[in-house]
């Protein structure tokens, strides 16, 4: 099985990272996962500023992306991602507790790749992340400059 070159996780509450962090590297589905626990620190990391101003170049392969985030929600940073043409390349899939139309809605109207309701149960958890990490590791072809290659910078 293939890896993804980097993951963007951007999920504040600490154990649904640690679940999402198990099942990824459980099923060997990331080479890197970057995590950032708001939206400003998100967007920091994209634009290469503040703590992230000296990070390698390149996109993350995929961007996981709750809704409910401190400082700037997730809806703003999607708004802000696929407004830029930069970064508007770069498949984000919401993965969040919110099963209200308005969110889902709103996602797919500012352009997100996929909207995922987060499972309560443990193992169904654990299964969505791996069925994202398979999906986004075998079938879809990464956006370019995405994936490390070797020997590149």
């Amino acid at each position: 099985m293939s890896a993804i070159g980097r993951i963007l996780l951007v999920e504040d509450d600490p154990n649904d990272v640690e679940l999402t962090m198990t099942a990824l590297e459980e099923y060997h589905l990331a080479n890197e996962v970057v995590i950032t626990r708001d939206g400003a620190d998100a967007l920091d990391y994209l634009y290469r500023r503040g703590a992230y101003a000296d990070r390698a170049n390149g996109s993350p392969a995929v961007l996981l992306l709750d809704l409910k985030l401190p400082r700037v929600d997730g809806l703003e940073v999607l708004q802000q991602i696929k407004g830029d043409e930069k970064l508007k390349i770069i498949p984000v899939v919401v993965l969040t507790s919110s099963r209200e139309e308005r969110d889902m809605v709103a996602s797919y109207r500012l352009g997100v790749n996929a909207y995922v309701v987060k499972p309560v149960d443990f193992h169904e958890f654990v299964n969505a992340i791996k069925e994202l990490g398979v999906f986004w590791a075998i079938v879809n072809e990464p956006p370019p400059g995405s994936i490390k290659r070797p020997g590149a910078e």
